[in-house]
C-alpha cells in the first residue's frame, strides 16, 4: 500500500490526473452511468468541495492556492455532469421507484427532508437562492473590483521593484521572485474575475435543471408508464429534489471557498488564525457585549435563559483574556516577561520603516497647507502637473513627480525646495495675498511687505487682495502665491533637470523607445553599450540644456561610435551633440546671424596645449582673466538681446564648459564642429585679446 502511494506521487500520475478527470466528466455525459457509480462520483463530489473549502481558510496567502480558478472550472463540470447522469438514470428508471438513482439522491430526498417534496423544493430553492443572490454575488463583485486594482497597480509595483533593485535594496534573484508574484497574482485575480462566472451559472443551471427533471419525468412517468399524477409528481419530486440537493450542497460550499479566497488579505496566518485574534482579541469589546446581552435578558418576554447564559460565557471570556494579557493593555500590565516581548516587538524594524529620499519635493510650512487641498480646485497642483507636462514635451523624458510634504520646522508661511533630500531653494509667501514683481525698475511704491522675488530676483511687494488693480495700473506684474512656487520649482528642474535624470529615469525612457521603435534599441544594451554608458550621455546632454526628444539620432549616433569609443562618454557626448547641431542651433539662435563669444587664438593654442600635456587646469592669473573678460562678454551679449555662447575648438569645448559651468551656469558652449553652415557667425567679444 505504501509503495502504492507513492507510485502515485510520481510527477507523471499527477500531469495524468487532469486529463482522466475531464475523460471521466465527458463519459459521465455522453454514457449511462449505473446507481452505484453515481453514489461514487456524489460522494466524491462532496468530498472534494469540503477539501477545497478547507484549504482556502487555512492558506496563509491568496497566491498558495493559486489552481483554485482551474479547480473551480473542474468542480463545476463535475457538478454538471453528475447532473447530466443523474438526468438521464431518473428519467430512464425513476417509474421503478426512488432506489432506482442510487442510495445517495434517495437519501438527500428522503432524510434530509422528510420525504416531503414540497419541503425539498422550498428548501432547495432558499439554497440556490443563498448561493447565487448573496454568496457568488458577493465574490463575483470582490473577484471584479480585486482584478482591476491589481492590473492597475501593476506599474507602480514593478517601478517600486526597479528602484529597490537600482538603490541595491534587492539583488537581481529577488527581483525576478516578486515580478514573477505580481504577474501571478494579476494572472490569479484576473482568472478568478471570470471563474466566479463558472458557479453564478451553475447556480442558475440548477434551479434550470431542477424544473427540467420534475416536467420530464412527470410526462414520461405519466405518458409513457402509465402512473398517476400524484404518483409521478411524487417520484420524480423526490428524486429530483435529492439529485438537486446533493450537488446544490457542494456548489455552496465551493462558493464559500471562492468568497473565502477574493475576501482574504495576505498574511502570515490562516483564516481562522486571523478571526480569532482580530475578533475576540479586545476583552472590553467582549465584556461590553456581555453586559449589553444581559440586558437584554432582564427584559420581560425575552429568552432570559439563553441570553443569561451567553451573558456568563462572555464574562468568563472576558476575564480570561485580561488574565492572559492577550488583551489591549489598559487596566492590566501583566508580567514582566510579556510586557518585555511587547516591547521588543513594538521596536522592531524592518525594510518599510526606511524611507527613501525623493528626486525632487516640496515641503511647506503649516501655514500652506491648504495650498494643495486635493478638494479644491487646486491651482498649484494643476500648475506642477503642468510644468510636468512640458519638460516632457520640450525635453524628452518624464521628470519625476513632484512630491509635497508638511514640515513642521518650517516657519508657517515658509517653503523649501529639495533635490534627492538636499535643500536648493526656500521663500516664503503669504496666501490670501500677491506679490507685485518690479521688472520694469519702476520708481513707485506700494503699500505692502516689500522683498525681493525668489527666481530672477527683482524688488517686489507683498499686496492685499484690493490693490491688485493699483499695483497693476503702476506697472507692477502682479501673480498669486501657487504661481509663485510653481514658477520656482520651474526654475529649480530647469537647473537641475540632468539630476533628476536618473538611473531609473534612463531604464524608463529605453523600454518606452523600444516600444515604438524595437528594432533600433535591439541588442543596445548591453550588449552595444552598457546602460550607464546610455545613462551618462544623456545626463551629459541635460547638463547643457541639449533636449533629448530625437532619440532615433541619438540611439544611431550612440550604435555608430560604440566601437570606437565605447567607454568614453565625453567622446560619445561630443558625437551626439554633431548629430543634433541643427536642432541645438535652432535652440540658441532664432535668426541666421549668430552672435558669440570666441577665444584669442593665442589663448585657444595655449588652452590645447594644456590639454594634450594632460593638464585639466590652467594657471590661477590666467584663470582670474578668462572669467573678467567672459563676465563682460556675457554682460554684452545680453544687452544685445541674445544668448550668452562661448564658440571654441572642438577639444576644448567639455573642458572648458566644465571649468566654466559653476560660475556662467546661463552660458552655453559649443564646438565649431557643430556650427551650421547656413549661420551666419558674428563675434561680438574675444576673449583673451590684448588691449
Amino acid at each position: 500500500m505504501i509503495n502504492f502511494l507513492k507510485y502515485l506521487q510520481i510527477k507523471e500520475w499527477q500531469t495524468l490526473s487532469g486529463p482522466v478527470l475531464i475523460l471521466i466528466i465527458l463519459s459521465m455525459m455522453v454514457l449511462p452511468f449505473p446507481p452505484v457509480l453515481l453514489d461514487i462520483f456524489f460522494t466524491f463530489n462532496i468530498v472534494l468541495s469540503i477539501i477545497i473549502l478547507l484549504v482556502a481558510m487555512l492558506t496563509k496567502k491568496t497566491l498558495d492556492f493559486i489552481a483554485f480558478p482551474t479547480i473551480l472550472l473542474f468542480s463545476t463540470l463535475l457538478r454538471l455532469a453528475l447532473n447530466i447522469a443523474s438526468t438521464r438514470v431518473i428519467l430512464l428508471y425513476g417509474h421503478t421507484g426512488v432506489n432506482s438513482a442510487g442510495n445517495v439522491i434517495k437519501s438527500f430526498g428522503h432524510f434530509l427532508v422528510g420525504g416531503n417534496y414540497a419541503i425539498g423544493i422550498v428548501i432547495f430553492i432558499i439554497l440556490v437562492i443563498i448561493n447565487f443572490m448573496v454568496i457568488t454575488k458577493g465574490a463575483n463583485r470582490i473577484a471584479e473590483v480585486g482584478a482591476r486594482f491589481t492590473l492597475d497597480g501593476m506599474p507602480g509595483k514593478q517601478m517600486a521593484i526597479d528602484a529597490d533593485l537600482n538603490a541595491g535594496l534587492i539583488g537581481e534573484k529577488i527581483a525576478k521572485e516578486r515580478r514573477l508574484e505580481i504577474s501571478r497574482e494579476a494572472d490569479f485575480y484576473g482568472s478568478m474575475d471570470g471563474a466566479s462566472k463558472f458557479v453564478r451559472g451553475d447556480a442558475i443551471s440548477g434551479i434550470l435543471i431542477m424544473i427540467v427533471n420534475i416536467l420530464g419525468g412527470l410526462i414520461i412517468g405519466i405518458a409513457q408508464h402509465n402512473m398517476s399524477f400524484i404518483k409521478a409528481i411524487e417520484v420524480y419530486t423526490i428524486l429530483t429534489i435529492g439529485d438537486g440537493l446533493v450537488a446544490q450542497i457542494p456548489a455552496l460550499v465551493i462558493s464559500m471557498a471562492a468568497g473565502v479566497i477574493v475576501t482574504r488579505v495576505s498574511t502570515e496566518e490562516n483564516l481562522g488564525e486571523q478571526i480569532i485574534r482580530q475578533l475576540f482579541y479586545n476583552p472590553q469589546v467582549i465584556l461590553l457585549s456581555g453586559i449589553v446581552l444581559g440586558i437584554l435578558g432582564l427584559v420581560p418576554g425575552m429568552p432570559s435563559m439563553v441570553f443569561l447564559s451567553f451573558t456568563i460565557i462572555l464574562f468568563l471570556l472576558s476575564g480570561w483574556l485580561f488574565r492572559n494579557n492577550t488583551g489591549v493593555k489598559l487596566f492590566f500590565l501583566g508580567n514582566k516577561k510579556n510586557n518585555f516581548k511587547d516591547v521588543n516587538k513594538e521596536i522592531e524594524v524592518s525594510w518599510n520603516d526606511i524611507k527613501l529620499e525623493d528626486m525632487i519635493r516640496i515641503e511647506i510650512g503649516h501655514g500652506l497647507i491648504s495650498i494643495v487641498d486635493n478638494q479644491k480646485d487646486n491651482q498649484l497642483l494643476h500648475l506642477l502637473r503642468s510644468i510636468r507636462k512640458k519638460y516632457a514635451i520640450e525635453i524628452g523624458f518624464l521628470p519625476p513627480l513632484i512630491n509635497i510634504r508638511n514640515n513642521s520646522s518650517l516657519s508657517l508661511n515658509a517653503y523649501r525646495i529639495l533635490i534627492k533630500g538636499v535643500e536648493v531653494a526656500n521663500y516664503t509667501v503669504y496666501l490670501e495675498h500677491l506679490i507685485a514683481i518690479n521688472m520694469s525698475n519702476i520708481s513707485k511704491t506700494l503699500k505692502g511687505i516689500k522683498v525681493f522675488e525668489p527666481i530672477f530676483n527683482f524688488p517686489a511687494y507683498w499686496i492685499t487682495l484690493d490693490l491688485k488693480n493699483e499695483a497693476k495700473n503702476k506697472g507692477f506684474t502682479v501673480i498669486d502665491s501657487s504661481t509663485v512656487i510653481a514658477t520656482h520649482v520651474n526654475k529649480i528642474m530647469n537647473e537641475h533637470m540632468s539630476e533628476l535624470f536618473g538611473r531609473q529615469e534612463a531604464q524608463d525612457l529605453l523600454r518606452y523607445v523600444s516600444n515604438i521603435m524595437p528594432f533600433l534599441t535591439e541588442d543596445l544594451v548591453p550588449n552595444i553599450i552598457s546602460l550607464t554608458t546610455f545613462h551618462k550621455v544623456l545626463q551629459n546632454l541635460l547638463l547643457e540644456h541639449v533636449s533629448i526628444k530625437d532619440m532615433r539620432t541619438i540611439i544611431e549616433t550612440l550604435i555608430e561610435f560604440s566601437d570606437l569609443k565605447k567607454d568614453n562618454v565625453d567622446t560619445l557626448t561630443n558625437m551626439v551633440r554633431i548629430s543634433l547641431s541643427k536642432s541645438i542651433m535652432q535652440n540658441l539662435f532664432k535668426k541666421d546671424k549668430m552672435y558669440v563669444i570666441g577665444l584669442d587664438t593665442q589663448l585657444e593654442n595655449l588652452l590645447l596645449q594644456a590639454l594634450q600635456n594632460n593638464q585639466n587646469s590652467i594657471e590661477p592669473s590666467l584663470f582670474s582673466e578668462l572669467i573678467k573678460d567672459l563676465d563682460v562678454a556675457i554682460n554684452n551679449q545680453k544687452s544685445m538681446g541674445v544668448l550668452p555662447v562661448l564658440l571654441v575648438h572642438h577639444a576644448l569645448r567639455v573642458f572648458l564648459f566644465r571649468l566654466l559651468h559653476e560660475i556662467f551656469s546661463e552660458l552655453h558652449v559649443i564646438s565649431n564642429l557643430e556650427v551650421s553652415d547656413s549661420k551666419e557667425i558674428r563675434i561680438s567679444s574675444i576673449i583673451g585679446q590684448k588691449k
